[in-house]
């Protein structure tokens, strides 16, 4: 099976966050005939409520779970927000329990933060009791002094350790 499609969610809802722009590089690494889309309506997901968690879940909630079933692969990329996920993308996962979308989905995850520990582990965590199949794990420490001022990642260590997710997916894929 060939990665074709892989769908990036950014754990920040800034458009301009480091999470962001770690995606858009991972991105640029990918060959031409790679559909890759960075997920941006991570807000527009509604509080999870177990009641509303039917045949017809709320609208974004539905589309979330369309984009990731057609993904081959997803990337998830997220900061640690007070030694935890951050709210919004804890609540995105939530309302893919019950659908087992992420069940054996090959899912590269990297946590890009000041720390970042406490948001890694527990991310792991989550996405196994989702039944993800967590192909690559990365946790990027000080992320704001690997980028330049424009979000372009500068450090040397952080481009080869993304070149080498982009190989993992690639190794994967074959």
């Amino acid at each position: 099976m060939q990665y074709k499609n892989i769908f990036a969610i950014s754990g920040s809802l800034r458009a301009g966050s480091s999470n962001h722009n770690i995606l858009k590089h991972i991105g640029g690494l990918l060959p031409l005939d790679v559909a890759y889309h960075i997920y941006d309506a991570l807000s527009s997901i509604p509080p999870f409520d177990p009641g509303l968690d039917k045949d017809t879940p709320p609208e974004p909630v539905k589309a979330l779970r369309n984009a990731i079933t057609a993904a081959d692969a997803i990337i998830i990329c997220t900061p640690e927000y007070a030694f935890g996920v951050p709210g919004q993308l804890k609540n995105a996962l939530d309302w893919l329990v019950s659908s087992s979308t992420l069940v054996d989905k090959p899912v590269v995850l990297i946590t890009a933060s000041l720390g970042g520990e406490t948001a890694h582990a527990a991310m792991q965590l989550i996405l196994g009791a989702l039944s993800a199949n967590i192909v690559d794990s990365l946790l990027i420490q000080f992320i704001r002094s690997k980028m330049d001022t424009d979000g372009n990642v500068k450090d040397e260590g952080t481009i080869e350790s993304l070149k080498q997710i982009k190989y993992k997916l690639h190794s994967i894929s074959n």
